[in-house]
């Protein structure tokens, strides 16, 4: 099946699967990245890693200000079980549309929020630090758990797991990166909780994460600029398994539930 409209197109397989799969919409676009590659290194490697199904909205816009049809339609997100935010829209700093985006998730979508989503958004000075929730300037924060206002340079990052009790972190190990942007930590809010720290020349940030968004489970990573982080098998790994531990489809231990693991072949 084949979705399209405005010139985005939304791609949908056919899966002959016992277990209804998880719907999962993925947004791309916007400045600074080769999302056209991307996409479908996400869409191929989410899919083949669960039983999911990755509907595509992209645009081929790569302007700080992508033209996405998510803007001022706060329903974008009906029929799906969870948003993958991986645009990078910089320039879109507009309150209502900035509300329309979190709609969905304030009525419980999870989010799956990937490098430049951490960036997108940001209304006001994005270092000036929030100092409270129910401002303009707060709200995408609150979202991510996470605030950062910019980034080092493009090198390697040494990415070490600390929590490696965490059911998203079970079986993964800690890696080195091809070049990188480390993203920088301006506040991490108490709804956050730490997975994994990534050193990059000396510097220490958070990389990957998850938040208590007003009761919605969200997954986060900074880690993700170029083609070859986002093909990485670690990556694609972690992704997946943040994908369905906010669906709530993993158990404490880690343990995908019944028929969300690996489609069969």
């Amino acid at each position: 099946m084949a979705l399209a409209f405005a010139g985005f197109a939304i791609i949908s397989p056919a899966h002959a699967e016992e277990t209804k799969p998880l719907k999962a919409l993925l947004i791309t676009g916007g400045c600074c990245h080769d999302y056209a590659a991307q996409k479908d290194i996400l869409k191929k490697g989410i899919e083949a890693r669960g039983n999911i199904i990755v509907d595509q909205m992209h645009t081929d816009n790569t302007t700080v200000k992508p033209d996405l049809p998510i803007y001022g339609v706060p329903e974008y997100a009906n029929g799906y079980d969870v948003v993958i935010h991986d645009e990078c829209a910089a320039g879109i700093n507009e309150d209502a549309v900035v509300k329309g985006v979190l709609a969905p998730h304030k009525a419980g979508t999870p989010g799956v929020n990937l490098h430049c989503a951490m960036h997108s958004y940001r209304i006001g000075k994005p270092s000036e630090k929030v100092v409270e929730f129910g401002t303009p300037h707060s709200q995408w924060f609150e979202y991510l758990g996470l605030q950062s206002s910019g980034h080092g340079p493009k090198k390697p990052i040494e990415v070490v797991y600390t929590d490696k009790e965490h059911p998203i972190t079970q079986g993964l190990e800690d890696w080195k990166t091809g070049n990188e942007e480390l993203y920088n930590n301006i506040t991490i809010f108490d709804t956050a909780h730490t997975l994994s720290k990534g050193t990059q020349d000396g510097n220490e940030a958070v990389v990957t994460w998850t938040n208590d968004y007003r009761g919605t489970k969200v997954f986060n990573t900074t880690l993700g600029h170029f083609n070859e982080t986002v093909a990485d098998a670690r990556y694609l790994d972690l992704v997946t398994r943040g994908l369905l531990w906010a669906c709530g489809k993993m158990d404490e231990k880690g343990v995908i539930a019944e028929g969300y693991g690996p489609p069969e072949k």
